[in-house]
């Protein structure tokens, strides 16, 4: 394990500790250190990411009650065997998304990004999957971010300006582009469009067998039980 990375998950936990002991300690001393403790991991995480520890004390130690990961929603689009992906600011490419506020779901989160990121309305149709950022992407962040992806398809709508994004595009898997790997790598796209396919491949199934007699289908299912 790299040495930055140990020393990181430490202080996050000690952060943590830190601010279930203000949250649940009772005693005013207890709590005279917690807080010192608290200020202590913000110190040591300003040291090793070299920011100001107000910068710091600002992301890392914002927050009150039980510390919990962060939700973050990725939509997966699919149109004629490609992906959508919306183009930030900066040049990079990533799937529409963003942390999941805290008045709505995941599903809401997830067609709230996509309207305001790309323009368009979807319906979510699966979860394609549920990852630990810290495993997959890089930088790491000073606190546990959970992402959910969610593939979708679209029912309408066109692309206005907005503050995040200046355009989207489909692109196929072997022709990505340079992507906002922070949010996500090639690996999670690739990911999507291996799920996705295969997502659409269940759904074709589906359909084909629920539009047969009931008879034939009685005699297709027995077949599919053996050969399983």
């Amino acid at each position: 394990m790299d040495k930055n990375k140990k020393w990181i998950d430490y202080i996050i936990e000690l952060q943590s500790l830190a601010q279930a002991g203000l949250t649940y300690g009772k005693d005013v001393y207890d709590q005279e250190r917690y807080e010192r403790i608290r200020q202590l991991s913000a110190m040591m995480m300003a040291d090793i990411s070299n920011k100001p520890v107000e910068q710091v004390e600002g992301l890392f130690c914002n927050e009150v009650g039980y510390q919990t990961p962060k939700i973050d929603t990725r939509a997966a689009i699919f149109k004629e065997d490609k992906i959508l992906l919306v183009q930030e600011k900066n040049g990079t490419w990533s799937l529409p998304g963003g942390w999941c506020d805290v008045n709505v779901s995941v599903m809401e989160n997830t067609i709230k990004e996509v309207k305001e990121e790309a323009g368009l309305d979807v319906v979510v149709k699966n979860v394609i999957a549920i990852q630990d950022r810290e495993k997959h992407n890089q930088p790491i962040y000073a606190y546990k971010v959970c992402k959910i992806f969610m593939l979708c398809e679209v029912e309408g709508g066109v692309f206005k300006e907005n503050s995040e994004t200046i355009g989207f595009d489909y692109f196929t898997k072997d022709n990505l582009p340079i992507l906002a790997t922070e949010k996500n790598n090639e690996e999670q796209i690739q990911m999507c469009f291996f799920r996705g396919t295969a997502a659409k491949s269940i759904q074709s199934s589906r359909l084909y067998f629920f539009r047969q007699p009931p008879r034939q289908r009685k005699a297709e299912f027995r077949d599919r039980k053996f050969r399983i």
